[in-house]
């Protein structure tokens, strides 16, 4: 049974003074949210910065994920709601294909983005790196920003008007990694 570890030291501030934010996130949906809600004002302290003042916000793998309505990860787990969908498990079509969806990948465009500028995106394109057994269905197609395949059609890239994210690891991502931070840090939603 997971256990959360004891805080120790002094209380940490709120602060909704950051121009931009991200938010990783490595595990299960439900664990992810669960610690979101266990730290005192956190999702009020996001809902503030990124819903009411508008300023970028970057979601990296179940941090993508947890954009979602919810996660069906195990347990119906309620999200953020920024992004209308569900986070499902990817069922590709090759039995081949193993899951986890773990390594290198194409990313396929879906529309032109800001924090896609520079980046070459197709078979011959610059390569992702993804480790993930989930995948957000979007609701809405115009927030697909960009697409993977894994036995199939793989959701790799969202966005809706300040709110962004990622299933693939921009920080693993080398080349391609590097110039989406360096397109998000400038983004002007």
């Amino acid at each position: 049974m997971p256990t959360q570890m004891p805080r120790k030291g002094r209380p940490l501030p709120r602060t909704t003074s950051s121009s931009v934010s991200t938010m990783p996130g490595v595990g299960a949906f439900a664990d992810c949210r669960r610690g979101l809600d266990a730290v005192p004002g956190m999702v009020e302290t996001l809902e503030e910065m990124v819903r009411d003042k508008g300023r970028p916000f970057l979601g990296i793998c179940v941090g993508m994920q947890l954009l979602a309505s919810r996660g069906l990860e195990y347990t119906v787990t309620e999200g953020l709601g920024w992004i209308p969908g569900d986070v499902t498990l990817i069922k590709p079509t090759d039995d081949a294909l193993k899951i986890p969806h773990m390594g290198w990948n194409t990313l396929h465009k879906q529309d032109e983005h800001p924090l896609l500028d520079g980046i070459d995106t197709g078979p011959q394109g610059l390569h992702a790196y993804f480790v993930h057994s989930y995948a957000l269905a979007a609701e809405r197609p115009q927030d697909v920003l960009a697409l993977t395949e894994h036995g199939g059609p793989v959701t790799a890239m969202v966005a809706h008007g300040n709110v962004a994210g990622t299933q693939f690891h921009p920080e693993k991502s080398q080349k391609l990694g590097l110039k989406l931070i360096t397109n998000f840090l400038s983004w002007a939603p």
